[in-house]
Formats: structure tokens, C-alpha cells, sequence
């Protein structure tokens, strides 16, 4: 790490607006006599390059080293409400035994809730070595500060080096808070994770749209935070002789005070989720109108399937937004995926590429799609969806 640091006695009326111009971000200011760098920095250094000699200089700072030998074990928040266990953490305990297995750390989770002491032996039958249970009434339902104050005192009590949190909407609004707590990195929504031998964890997830994917590594601070999203991971077999352990934690209940009070828990109308679908029928661009998706009704009818689409089809209001598959939509690993005229850009393709199957339609045999696909046909989706729906009702009838 490092800062850039103007040296006011060498700028002069000469050198000013060499100066300025020298930065392609706008960042530099003259204000109040004195020359200033602001947030539109990105390090790029050219003014210490190519700016008058002398007036920027680039000053290294120390950075100060963790002991990482204090920090052991892969952790793993569970997701719940009200008890019921989103299967988003059985993921997670997935991928953090295999993590664990490369450093030889033990698995943890940490359980914050009211009553839950019994769901806590359920998770023992995924291989996990101790779960660690916060079971306080003030924690019933989820508020933020109780919940970020009990996890905040696990990562001090029994440090972990990473701690892995599903990406749902209440994971979301916690990590950030942990992460901020302990000044430490924070990575959203991986789709890989890896593990260094020197327990560095390895945080991969698609940046810029899409179109490149980063791997970010967080090598001086602990404990190591990353989210996840559902069906990204794949959820162990339940082992039936686990040797796992349950601890409860205290805490001072003055550190579960919250300044909001909860009056009352609607429960949400059950709805049908795409991440949850075993078939899913995906429809691009190449679908113009609500007539069009008649034909798409009927193939998911026969195949009790789900209808999931791309971004345009949200935009042009053929789908409701839920049910968009990618990157700023959802993920999802059915057993089958057809996708009818979608071309395979890269935002879409992360979210459904750990399909079981993916039967791709498409009239450009370049498109990207079929480098994903198992099966592929090259064709005109206005024919062939028309006679595999025959086909389909032929065999049945048979």
C-alpha cells in the first residue's frame, strides 16, 4: 500500500497546470493555494512519472502483517429463519470441508437464533467438527445490531480464518457489517473458492459485467469473509455418525440491544423459485411478444418446468424479474436447462453453466451457448419448439 504526497514548496506558477493536465482522471485540484488529489485517483502514478520533477512523490506504507497461525478453522453462518435452515449453508459446509481439508482446519458454524439448539444437531450430520450456538430470546428475529454483535464475538472468541456467509438477503446485510468491524476484505457473490496452503483463501467471482473474473486474495487480515449464493455450491450426504460437538456461547445481553423493535412477522406467499427448479425452460431476445411465449407455456406444462429468461425479456416485460437467470439475476443448477434463442453472454452463463443438462436451440451456430452445452441443435426455435411439443405429447399418448 501506498499514498501520493504533493510537495507544496515545489509547485509553482510554472509547473501548475502542467500538472493538472498531467492526470487523466481529473483527480488533481488546485484549491486555496495549494494543490490537492482527490477521490478520482487511481494510483496510476503519472504524475509522479510525467508531472513536473520532484512536486508528486509515491510513499510506500507499511502494512501491518497478521499472524495467521492465530487464526484457524473454516467457519460458516447459518442462514435461518426462524429456525428453518436455508439450504444455502449446507452448501456452504460443503465447500468448507473441502477448504478445510487442504490446511487441515477444522469446520465450524455459528447458530444465532432463539430455540435452536435441536436444528444445531441436525447440521452435525454434515461433517461439520463444532458448532457453536448463540441461543438468546433477544435474537428470535433477525435484527442487525444483536446479530452482528453475537457473530462479532465468535470471530473473537474462537477465530476463524474464513468465515463463509450465503449471499440472502439477510446474509447481505450482515457480512458488510462484519466485514467492517474487523477491517477486513469482504468479496460478493463468488462462484469459486480455493484455498493456499498458507491459508490464504482464494476468492473468485465475476467482475466488469462479467467479462473477466476476478480472483481476489485478502493476505493480510483476518478472518477472511466471502458470500456465496444459492446453488452455486454443491451440499454434502448427511453422515450419520458425526462426532461433532455443540457449544453455547454467553454473551452480555447488553450487546444484544437493538434500536429496532419488531412488531410483527408477516411470512411471505410462497412462491415458486427458479433456484429451487429441477427443469427449466430459458427464453432469450429471440422472443418478441406475449404470443410467442404461448408456445413456451406449453412446452413447460408437458415437461413440469420452470419459465426463466435473460434480461431483455425482463425489460420488455415478457417475465417477471425473478425470473432472470445470471448475474443480476438469480443462480440456478436444475437437473435440465433448455434455453430457446439465447446467445450465451457470459452474465447469463454463470448462472445456470452448473445445470446437470443444458440442451441449447439457436440459429447461429457460433453462438457462445453451445461451448456450455451438452446438446445443441442449430435451428430456427419457431420450428423446432413446435415439433418437439409434438413429439413430446406422441410419447405420451403412446
Amino acid at each position: 500500500m501506498g499514498q501520493l504526497v504533493c510537495n507544496q514548496d515545489k509547485v509553482n506558477e510554472l509547473n501548475i497546470e502542467e500538472l493538472i493536465k498531467v492526470c487523466p482522471f481529473g483527480a488533481i485540484e488546485y484549491t486555496d493555494g495549494k494543490i490537492e488529489v482527490n477521490a478520482g485517483c487511481k494510483m496510476c502514478k503519472l504524475c509522479v512519472k510525467k508531472g513536473p520533477v520532484g512536486v508528486m512523490e509515491f510513499i510506500e506504507t507499511e502494512t501491518k502483517k497478521v499472524n495467521k497461525d492465530l487464526w484457524k478453522g473454516i467457519s460458516v453462518y447459518v442462514d435461518h429463519v426462524g429456525g428453518s435452515i436455508h439450504p444455502v449453508t449446507m452448501e456452504l459446509i460443503g465447500k468448507a470441508r473441502d477448504l478445510a481439508a487442504v490446511v487441515h482446519f477444522p469446520v465450524y458454524c455459528v447458530f444465532i437464533g432463539y430455540h435452536i439448539k435441536e436444528k444445531a444437531e441436525e447440521l452435525l450430520q454434515y461433517g461439520v467438527d463444532e458448532i457453536f450456538v448463540y441461543d438468546y430470546e433477544e435474537l428470535k428475529d433477525f435484527r442487525i445490531e444483536p446479530y452482528a454483535a453475537a457473530l462479532e464475538d465468535f470471530i473473537n472468541k474462537v477465530k476463524p480464518s474464513s468465515l463463509l456467509i450465503g449471499a440472502t438477503t439477510l446474509g447481505r446485510s450482515l457480512a458488510p457489517r462484519v466485514a467492517a468491524r474487523f477491517r477486513t476484505g469482504l468479496t460478493a457473490d463468488c462462484t469459486i473458492l480455493d484455498m493456499k496452503e498458507n491459508t490464504d483463501l482464494v476468492q473468485i467471482r465475476p467482475a466488469f459485467g462479467g467479462n473477466i473474473m476476478a480472483q481476489i486474495i485478502c493476505s493480510n487480515t483476518r478472518p477472511q469473509l466471502a458470500t456465496v449464493r444459492y446453488k452455486v455450491m454443491n451440499a454434502p450426504e448427511k453422515q450419520f455418525n458425526s462426532k461433532g460437538l455443540i457449544t453455547v456461547c454467553e454473551i452480555a445481553k447488553t450487546k444484544l440491544k437493538s434500536n429496532i423493535e419488531v412488531l410483527k412477522v408477516v411470512k411471505k406467499k410462497t412462491e415458486e423459485n427458479i433456484s429451487d427448479a429441477e427443469v427449466i425452460i430459458a427464453v432469450g431476445r429471440a422472443f418478441k411478444s406475449e404470443k410467442d411465449m404461448t408456445m413456451i407455456e406449453d412446452l413447460a406444462e408437458l415437461l413440469h418446468a420452470q419459465i426463466a429468461g435473460t434480461r431483455p425479456l425482463v425489460e420488455a416485460g415478457l417475465i417477471h424479474a425473478k425470473k432472470q437467470i445470471g448475474l443480476s439475476g438469480r443462480t440456478v443448477k436444475p437437473k435440465l436447462i433448455i434455453t430457446l434463442g439465447i446467445s450465451g453472454a457470459v452474465q447469463f452463463v454463470a448462472g445456470m453453466n452448473n445445470a446437470e443438462h443444458i440442451f441449447a436451440i439457436n440459429q447461429d451456430e457460433r453462438a457462445p451457448i453451445f461451448n456450455v452445452a451438452h446438446y445443441g441443435i442449430v435451428g430456427d426455435i419457431y420450428e423446432i419448439v413446435p415439433k418437439l411439443i409434438n413429439d413430446i405429447k406422441s410419447s405420451v399418448i403412446m
